[in-house]
């Protein structure tokens, strides 16, 4: 733990504490929004095979993910750390242009 903490540079255990539900709590919340999201686009998961179904799924989790983890973040009180983790993210696959630093 003292390792992931000097990492993401976090001073104490009720932060890491913190950051650590907030991902848990966005994970479950990304794919509960999914499902709506799903049906809402036509995918049904008793009319699809499971090799088309999930893969489109998870693509649509990702997103949905990604735009809710700063809002999870801010719940939790780690706005800061969630929006500098998601910027590092996004530029790691390509969108650095978004962020002048």
């Amino acid at each position: 733990m003292e390792k992931l903490k000097k990492r993401w540079k976090i001073k104490s255990n009720i932060q890491l504490l913190m950051i650590f539900l907030a991902f848990a709590v966005n994970g479950s919340f990304a794919s509960w929004v999914a499902k709506p999201v799903t049906n809402f686009v036509g995918l049904e998961r008793e009319l699809l095979s499971p090799f088309i179904y999930w893969p489109i799924r998870i693509a649509l989790i990702f997103p949905i993910y990604q735009l809710t983890l700063p809002v999870t973040g801010f719940i939790f009180g780690q706005f800061k750390f969630f929006w500098e983790f998601e910027k590092k993210f996004l530029k790691k696959i390509g969108f650095g242009f978004l962020f002048k630093n």
